[in-house]
């Protein structure tokens, strides 16, 4: 059963060696991060995490190792704690590297990272969440997923008028558990909007569509173009 789910964002730039940009941007995102995953290990040592990408679907368990070399720093990560013997993966998807990072600073043991395709359809997304909260033990849920790329002019990709409106359903989301509204995203509209980790989203809902959870919102902005949210929610016995 999983007792605790954080979402936290995925960009590289959580990484302090991989950016020079300025610390005032960027550190209220990192800072929200770590409280989030600091807040999984006190629930679990032992993660499962959710992420979209290509390599999808496709589950990536201890040991393996990767690194942030192509994002230009050759800075290690590992699934599992004390395994520096593992050769790292230079493919390693992004949302794997990231959470090995957070896995790491927030002292858990191991992390198994589930990758869904980004066309994954909703219900399937749900039911994967379903599962997860029946397998095994107590455990906690990494939900790697981003908000919205089209925010404004400091975007990757030119502004969308929809934009704002999708990532306040985001926000109101993880703010009030609001399972049902993740799970009515529509997939295309995700897609045109930069919200390539609709899926993900939609997992945590498939979790929270059992018992009952309470919400804590720990970061929600746009700092350098591409919206974040950060949040965690915690299962009320």
């Amino acid at each position: 059963m999983i007792t605790r789910i954080a979402v936290v964002p995925y960009p590289p730039l959580l990484v302090p060696e991989l950016t020079v940009r300025s610390n005032s941007l960027i550190e209220p995102v990192r800072s929200a991060c770590l409280r989030a995953a600091t807040s999984l290990t006190e629930a679990a040592t032992e993660w499962v995490a959710v992420g979209v990408d290509r390599s999808g679907p496709a589950v990536v368990e201890a040991p393996t190792a990767g690194t942030f070399a192509g994002y230009g720093v050759d800075v290690p990560v590992a699934l599992r704690e004390h395994d520096d013997s593992t050769a790292p993966d230079p493919d390693l998807p992004l949302p794997a590297l990231i959470a090995g990072f957070l896995r790491a600073q927030a002292g858990a043991r191991s992390v198994t990272v589930r990758l869904l395709a980004p066309d994954t359809p909703a219900r399937q997304a749900a039911e994967l969440g379903a599962r997860l909260d029946a397998d095994g033990p107590e455990t906690a849920l990494l939900v790697l997923a981003e908000g919205g790329s089209r925010q404004d002019e400091r975007s990757p990709h030119p502004p969308d008028p929809r934009a704002p409106e999708l990532d306040e359903t985001l926000r109101r989301a993880l703010r009030d558990v609001d399972g049902a509204g993740l799970l009515g995203l529509d997939s295309q509209e995700c897609a045109e909007l930069g919200v390539h980790s609709r899926a993900a989203w939609q997992v945590a809902a498939g979790v929270a569509a059992n018992g009952t959870w309470q919400a804590e919102s720990l970061y929600s902005g746009t700092p350098l173009g591409i919206t974040y949210h950060v949040g965690v929610w915690s299962r009320v016995a």
